[in-house]
């Protein structure tokens, strides 16, 4: 279920305050190889064990939020880098 363009109006980043997008279908597949490998973990250090299959994406490009069950998990902690 995508999280409603009213909700995206509003979201921002709790940690820059720039506003987030849908990740693109690329983007999560290969996020998706790191949890099917085994290999990704959140900004928390915790491995993410299950498929992301929604997520929002900082403006800068730098860090992901995923969507569970459609809501926006928006902690720093259970984000994603996606550089570095």
């Amino acid at each position: 279920m995508p999280v409603s363009e009213e909700l995206l109006e509003i979201l921002v980043c709790p940690e820059t305050k720039q506003p987030v997008a849908p990740a693109s279908a690329e983007l999560l597949a290969k996020l998706n190889e790191g949890v099917a490998a085994g290999t990704l973990r959140n900004r928390g250090g915790n491995p993410i064990s299950k498929p992301i299959e929604e997520g929002l994406v900082r403006e800068d490009g730098q860090v992901l939020y995923v969507v569970d069950d459609g809501i926006p998990v928006m902690l720093i902690e259970e984000s994603v880098a996606l550089s570095g």
